[in-house]
């Protein structure tokens, strides 16, 4: 019997991060087989799913640029360790049977399919996954950017943003504050007010326009995927 899904379509948001583990760098194969296991469960559910995965685990822009690099030429390096997580992970899927593509907005044909917006859909209306790599395609953009702006496109019911170090959005970091609290559910007015660092204030505002509900939740717990994709209570709702 296949389960239910509260989603038709949704994107999840992947940090670079969460591939590496606790090294904090490179890529974990236990996790990334992991994680392509719970996506594959979810694709054989009747919902659709789109992937980003940042490249914060290889190369981060703002990094480079705070180094004294040209802005522009640290964020594209970024966006090619983007495709690197993203071929990571689409061979994770495939060893699982689950058919997948990677498009990415800088063109490289021998690797991937270039971002199409219709390709796009059509692939996951076959019932592919389709991972989304290498940004939009131009610096000074996040990939959190490129999740709100993709799942608008795809015409996504919601963003899933998987976290590796936290369950949720907290009032402050409850590493270092034991009394931070919790938010079960914000508003993105709230969270652009109260300065939480769940998204870019540039993605945070585009959601918050284009109506795109987006939840928080920990990718570290197995089988977390597929409840927030059910609509199980899990880590932070943020709505308009």
């Amino acid at each position: 019997m296949i389960e239910t899904s509260k989603y038709k379509r949704v994107v999840l948001k992947l940090s670079g991060e969460a591939l590496a583990g606790e090294a904090g760098f490179g890529i974990n194969p236990v996790i990334i087989k992991n994680i392509a296991k719970q996506v594959a469960e979810v694709a054989q559910m009747d919902c659709e799913i789109a992937v980003i995965v940042g490249g914060g685990n290889i190369w981060r822009g703002k990094t480079g640029s705070d180094l004294g690099m040209d802005r522009g030429t640290a964020d594209y390096m970024g966006m090619l360790a983007t495709v690197m997580n993203s071929l990571a992970l689409q061979d994770s899927l495939e060893q699982l049977d689950c058919d997948t593509r990677v498009l990415t907005s800088i063109a490289m044909q021998q690797v991937a399919e270039p971002y199409i917006r219709r390709r796009a859909i059509r692939h996951l209306e076959k019932g592919r996954v389709v991972i989304f790599a290498a940004g939009i395609g131009n610096p000074y953009f996040s990939t959190d950017t490129t999740a709100a702006l993709r799942a608008a496109e795809m015409e996504a019911d919601v963003i899933l943003m998987g976290k590796n170090n936290v369950d949720g959005v907290y009032s402050a970091d409850p590493k270092l504050d034991p009394t931070a609290k919790k938010y079960e559910s914000l508003t993105y007015i709230q969270m652009l007010q109260e300065g939480l660092q769940v998204m870019d204030s540039t993605a945070s505002s585009f959601c918050m326009d284009n109506d795109i509900p987006l939840v928080v939740f920990s990718i570290m717990e197995e089988g977390n995927i597929k409840r927030a994709v059910k609509g199980d209570v899990i880590g932070t709702t943020i709505t308009k």
